[in-house]
């Protein structure tokens, strides 16, 4: 097999890895090499299913001695077979970078033969990059649950960012859909990565030619409706990823059904949960940037986030008792839980007062969404003129009759039908 044969059935195989992220490290060229990496250098592309990628995305092999029942790379799974050598993914890497088809690397692996034997095979493919080619573009590899610490490491001095994907959110879902791994497994290089990138940034402050690891840090995967966890669990075990292992971020993976899968999992009719995908990604965006913690987004009492308002409206919406809220006086978190309001447009809103206070015509200016925000906001303690404010007034004005049938019926807990 050439290797333009298997950069089709590889590239192929790594589309249902998520890495829809800008690189977050700036690495200068020494002079000496080719390439660099820039914290937002790394431009994004569309696959053929909508999903947005960036870098070269591939795969060092898609034969697997796993038998994940969601992974379409899966021992059992009747596909055409590729594997790289390290030295064929070197030259087509650079090959592609000199044609400015890419601007790096995103490497992961179907599992050969052992978890350290693949992470070997890759860490020889970035030497060959890194030494031989000096190339310093933007490198992200996932690192294999069940690889030794030592080989993690060196990998880790080789790219900018390290990911171990959770998969399944729940340790019943990895035990019913992927028995080879375990929790245990995911989470202990998930630990020595943070514990590792804490030590260098530390050796760092004291010497300065300490050798990077991982300076983009690390981020995860998890796939999203092959299995019955709500969103509240979803959105929890993140939360508890960013805390515990200080990720930069987590991806979120409609799951898509693959031919002869599972009983267990959804069924090859089944549409991906995209808008579900999108919604959590939202919440997540409410963790990370706006402050927002799970357990305000979401509760035990309401698990789902609502598919007809984005989290932070819903949120709004279900807690009248914040709003409204003056423009003139709110601080600047006050201002980020606004409806409409983002983190450019409240820093702008805490600039601009100090030259006199603000009306609706500048909110507009300094850009406000007042479509949303008019409902929670008041300039100098009155509201915009023929705006109601109440709980149905915003819910009928955000949503269309349709939307607003539906939305109700799902506050209600009932089953809409395909005919509705």
């Amino acid at each position: 097999m050439d290797k333009f044969e298997k950069l089709k059935i590889l590239a192929d195989s790594a589309k249902y890895d998520v890495a829809c992220t800008s690189s977050g490290v700036d690495r200068d060229n020494l002079g000496d090499g080719i390439g660099n990496a820039k914290a937002y250098g790394i431009c994004h592309s569309f696959s053929s299913d909508g999903r947005c990628i960036s870098l070269l995305k591939i795969l060092l092999s898609n034969s697997c001695i796993y038998n994940c029942a969601y992974c379409h790379n899966r021992q059992s799974n009747d596909i055409p077979r590729a594997s790289f050598t390290p030295r064929e993914l070197a030259d087509i890497t650079i090959n592609f970078y000199r044609r400015n088809y890419i601007e790096g690397l995103f490497l992961s692996s179907g599992v050969l033969k052992s978890p350290n034997y693949t992470t070997e095979l890759m860490i020889n493919a970035l030497k060959i990059l890194r030494e031989e080619y000096k190339f310093y573009g933007y490198i992200h590899a996932k690192a294999i649950p069940g690889t030794d610490n030592d080989l993690l490491q060196v990998l880790g001095h080789l790219c900018d960012r390290m990911s171990v994907n959770i998969e399944l959110p729940s340790q019943q879902s990895l035990i019913t859909l992927a028995p080879d791994k375990s929790k245990a497994s995911i989470l202990t290089p998930m630990g020595f990565i943070k514990d590792t990138l804490k030590e260098n940034k530390q050796a760092l402050v004291k010497y300065k030619k300490v050798p990077q690891f991982a300076p983009a840090g690390q981020s995860t995967q998890m796939i999203i409706g092959a299995t019955p966890e709500t969103d509240y669990s979803i959105i929890k075990l993140s939360e508890g990823l960013y805390n515990n292992y200080k990720l930069k971020r987590v991806f979120y993976s409609a799951y898509i059904p693959i031919a002869k899968g599972s009983a267990l999992l959804p069924s090859l009719e089944t549409k991906p949960p995209l808008l579900r995908e999108n919604r959590l990604y939202q919440a997540d965006w409410l963790m990370r940037v706006y402050g927002f913690n799970a357990s305000e987004i979401l509760d035990e009492g309401n698990p789902m986030l609502n598919p007809f308002i984005d989290p932070k409206c819903n949120w709004a919406v279900q807690h009248p008792e914040y709003f409204p809220v003056d423009i003139n006086t709110a601080n600047y978190d006050t201002l980020l839980r606004v409806p409409g309001i983002g983190i450019v447009s409240a820093r702008k809103i805490i600039a601009a007062r100090r030259w006199g206070k603000l009306d609706f015509a500048a909110l507009k200016k300094l850009g406000v969404v007042l479509k949303r925000a008019q409902y929670f906001i008041l300039c100098s303690g009155k509201g915009l003129d023929g705006v109601k404010v109440g709980h149905s007034n915003v819910i009928v004005s955000l949503l269309s009759k349709k939307a607003l049938s539906n939305y109700y019926a799902f506050r209600s807990g009932v089953q809409l039908s395909m005919f509705d």
